[in-house]
């Protein structure tokens, strides 16, 4: 049983850093509560022991303070739905007195919610005076917010030293993320496919780099797919190019071949004459695209050729979209992904998913049940499979 698991909290004051960076509209309404729904199991298993549970998190990007739309109080009432009408109380200043005062009056059962941890430069800084007054507000700590585990910031690093290491832990998210990010990464049974999508070569040098040592197969595709067929001396119409990494592609391309890992680029793809929803549309071979149009989406047999590999796959990493798949038009190829990565699955496949774009699409299509396992994190599971240490579970998990 996990030590979270394990804890009693009863009576305990748990101190939970929740990623609750979520979008809102322009009438300050959630769009998308995935992140909240996310920290739900932790928070009631800690109100089920008898426990009180005070909740922190970033929102946004303030600049100068505090700001009313990136105040946290938006989310007071759809939290208290989240937790079936759990009352949620609200403090206005993370480190205040009324968050002070309302925390020492809490009663078993009940949810304190603490303004946006930004409107401090101090918590970005890592700084530890105020990591500090955080931590006096709760007995033991929880970080249960992955996608900020790649930040040294107060909240998520700094503040666990001033917990001893029976009152430190990871949250039921926290855990999941970690144990399936470590069992693609070093417990994963061959063939190993990653499927690594985006716009462009610079975001995803390192982790192919670093899957180079552990893949059987990786999949490129979305417009950095373009680079590489620059790279391999195709013609790529107005498609996509970062012509400063088409050294970086073909360094990437012999260093695949010497460890006889399989580089799958699409074959065909979609092309448009601009970058529209209502753009003319063809197809064309990926290394042959006319002058004046551009790849949008891999095309039929790319998709044909991409989930055999997919479905002959014991493991699946999969980390950024095959097409501009926001648009209908270009959506086929990324779907076509997640079908295959369902249907590995089904049939025994341990398949992770995650980078923004890669879960928004799992969420469209209707398939984010249908794999393995969702993460939350965008940044901070980029750079655990580029094999970095990420400050938010060091902070944790050192003696």
């Amino acid at each position: 049983m996990s030590k979270f698991s394990s804890y009693n909290f009863k009576s305990q004051k748990a101190l939970v850093r929740v990623d609750f960076n979520v979008p809102l509209n322009d009438k300050l309404e959630i769009t998308d509560d995935t992140r909240m729904r996310a920290a739900v199991p932790t928070i009631k298993k800690i109100l089920d022991d008898g426990g009180k549970v005070i909740l922190m998190s970033h929102f946004g990007r303030p600049k100068k303070g505090p700001e009313d739309k990136y105040s946290l109080k938006h989310l007071v009432k759809h939290l208290s739905d989240l937790l079936s009408g759990t009352t949620v109380l609200f403090a206005n200043d993370c480190i205040g007195e009324q968050a002070f005062l309302t925390a020492d009056m809490m009663k078993p059962g009940e949810v304190l919610l603490l303004e946006n941890l930004r409107f401090y430069k101090e918590e970005e800084a890592g700084d530890e005076a105020f990591a500090k007054k955080l931590a006096s507000l709760g007995d033991v700590y929880v970080n249960d917010a992955f996608g900020t585990a790649h930040r040294a910031h107060a909240s998520t690093s700094i503040i666990a030293k001033f917990f001893p290491v029976e009152k430190r832990m990871f949250g039921l998210l926290m855990e999941g993320e970690v144990k399936s990010a470590e069992k693609v990464l070093h417990q994963s049974e061959k063939p190993f496919t990653a499927i690594i999508g985006g716009a462009k070569v610079s975001d995803k040098i390192l982790i192919i780099e670093n899957l180079l040592k552990k893949a059987t197969d990786i999949i490129i595709g979305g417009g950095m797919a373009y680079t590489f067929m620059k790279a391999q001396g195709g013609k790529i119409g107005n498609s996509l190019c970062e012509e400063d990494r088409l050294d970086v592609a073909r360094m990437l391309l012999k260093k695949a071949e010497e460890a006889g890992v399989n580089i799958h680029l699409p074959s065909d793809s979609i092309v448009a004459d601009k970058f529209d929803a209502n753009a003319n549309t063809s197809s064309a071979p990926s290394n042959e695209i006319p002058d004046g149009w551009m790849g949008l989406d891999i095309g039929e047999n790319a998709r044909e050729q991409f989930t055999n590999v997919i479905k002959r796959s014991k493991t699946i990493l999969w980390n950024g979209p095959m097409g501009v798949f926001e648009m209908a038009k270009f959506q086929g190829g990324t779907k076509a992904i997640a079908e295959a990565v369902a249907a590995a699955t089904q049939n025994g496949a341990f398949s992770l998913v995650g980078g923004g774009d890669s879960v928004a699409a799992v969420n469209q299509f209707g398939y984010a049940d249908k794999v393995s396992y969702v993460s939350t994190g965008g940044g901070a599971m980029l750079e655990y499979f580029e094999g970095k240490i990420l400050p938010g579970i060091a902070a944790v998990s050192a003696l």
